[in-house]
């Protein structure tokens, strides 16, 4: 649980401070790594109320990288459920 804290910090001031490309790795990771991490959805959509502008390409929305972050989280819940590491002991 400290470790997910820690994660969502360390999330939280790259997104603050550092380059979008920062924040965007570091999420990707914590994604991968945690069960669920909800938090990168919350953060990326404080990132796009602080940062964000409409994107003529994605329909003149605000909120692209809210909503990519949450369709990878989507996607990435559902490929773990898929893909199940084997240690064998043979």
């Amino acid at each position: 649980m400290a470790i997910r804290i820690l994660a969502f910090i360390i999330l939280l001031l790259s997104i603050l401070f550092m380059p979008f490309w920062v924040s965007l790795i570091l999420a990707l990771a914590a994604m991968a790594y945690f069960s669920f991490f909800w938090e990168s959805v919350l953060l990326f959509f404080l990132s796009d109320l602080l940062y964000g502008v409409k994107e003529i390409k994605f329909f003149n929305i605000y909120f692209v990288s809210f909503i990519v972050s949450f369709i990878i989280l989507v996607v990435l819940e559902l490929l773990k459920k898929k893909i199940r590491v084997y240690n064998s002991h043979d």
